[in-house]
């Protein structure tokens, strides 16, 4: 399988996954994580995101959800869950009581069936979203992940309910050929 320059580059640099150019790069063009802010990162196997989260927030606390089990990550916690089930929610409470930021980067498992595929992406994403929705301060951020389709306006349009600046975004170290963007909700409105 070719590889492309980003996850020839996370290796050498002992990154878990290419994934962390991503929110690195969103970060700096968005500011969606800051200083001392607590995160919430759904899907965050294998780690890469909350590394770069953590490194970002230094004394704020970030805590993983995942169905797969991850290497641990200093400073951070984790919860082995699905984000799609009901109790996930309350468990996640247990851990974080405040959240700055939630951040999604949950994707289906795809099939190649490019219908279910990004049918399966708003689902998550909209999950995502009541979960952003249960958790975040007011004037917090959300980051997400989308397949783009015929149903991305209906996610970005509940997204725009419940935050005053939402873009849609395409880091460059995305694959050119992926239908992935990114939601980029700024100011939770409460």
């Amino acid at each position: 399988m070719h590889k492309n320059k980003f996850t020839k580059r996370a290796k050498k640099e002992g990154l878990r996954s290419r994934s962390a150019y991503k929110l690195d790069e969103i970060n700096k063009r968005f500011r969606i994580i800051k200083y001392g802010d607590n995160v919430l990162d759904l899907g965050c196997w294998p780690g890469g995101w909350m590394i770069t989260a953590k490194k970002i927030t230094q004394n704020g606390y970030v805590l993983g959800v995942d169905t797969k089990e991850i290497k641990p990550v200093e400073g951070c916690g984790f919860l082995l869950a699905d984000v799609m089930k009901e109790d996930t929610l309350d468990k996640i409470k247990e851990m974080i009581a405040v959240v700055d930021v939630v951040l999604s980067d949950l994707a289906p498992n795809t099939t190649g069936i490019r219908e279910l595929d990004i049918g399966r992406s708003k689902d998550l994403c909209l999950r995502a979203l009541f979960i952003a929705i249960a958790l975040l301060r007011v004037n917090g951020n959300f980051l997400c992940k989308l397949f783009q389709g015929e149903d991305s306006n209906e996610v970005i349009s509940s997204v725009k309910k419940y935050f005053h600046q939402v873009r849609i975004y395409k880091p460059t170290t995305s694959k050119k050929r992926s239908r992935e963007v990114y939601i980029i909700a700024r100011g939770y409105k409460g």
